[in-house]
């Protein structure tokens, strides 16, 4: 089971989210504590300034960014839609 840990930015972006983004987000984090690269998630490492990052997938706009740290832990470091890739 992954191990999350949130970043200060990832806790404060998190509490504006719309109410229905986060029940989604807490879906979506279950998944992802099983199974990171279940394909519901479409996990996909990031390129480019952000190639050590990831993201997967909440819904179609909104995103969580993330990095490993070991093999069963990652670190959280944003959530949002496509602007947290700049």
């Amino acid at each position: 089971m992954m191990r999350i840990t949130v970043s200060p930015r990832f806790e404060k972006r998190y509490k504006s989210l719309p109410k229905r983004i986060k029940e989604k987000a807490k879906e979506q984090e279950l998944l992802f504590r099983k199974n990171p690269f279940d394909p519901r998630l479409k996990t996909h490492r990031l390129t480019g300034l952000e190639k050590e990052a990831w993201a997967f997938s909440i819904n179609y706009f909104y995103r969580i960014k993330f990095i490993f740290l070991t093999d069963d832990e990652v670190l959280f470091l944003d959530v949002g839609t496509h602007e947290i890739y700049k």
